[in-house]
């Protein structure tokens, strides 16, 4: 199944950002895209593999009973 192309104002706000940071990304090649001809256009699946490689998960601490000695 074909991925949906996204323009880069569709791409800016799945990513809540604005275009001119989407671009940025484009231009130092670090979200995939497709050129068609002058127009850019960004896989869905690209925008989706970005937020994931870039979620950082919590890290659970367990709380100290008493807390530290000064």
């Amino acid at each position: 199944m074909a991925d949906r192309l996204l323009t880069v104002g569709e791409a800016a706000e799945q990513l809540g950002t604005g275009e001119r940071f989407v671009r940025r990304l484009i231009a130092e090649r670090r979200i995939r895209y497709v050129k068609l001809g002058r127009p850019v256009r960004i896989p869905e699946s690209a925008v989706t593999e970005y937020i994931e490689a870039r979620t950082v998960e919590p890290v659970r601490r367990t709380r100290l009973r008493y807390g530290r000695a000064a």
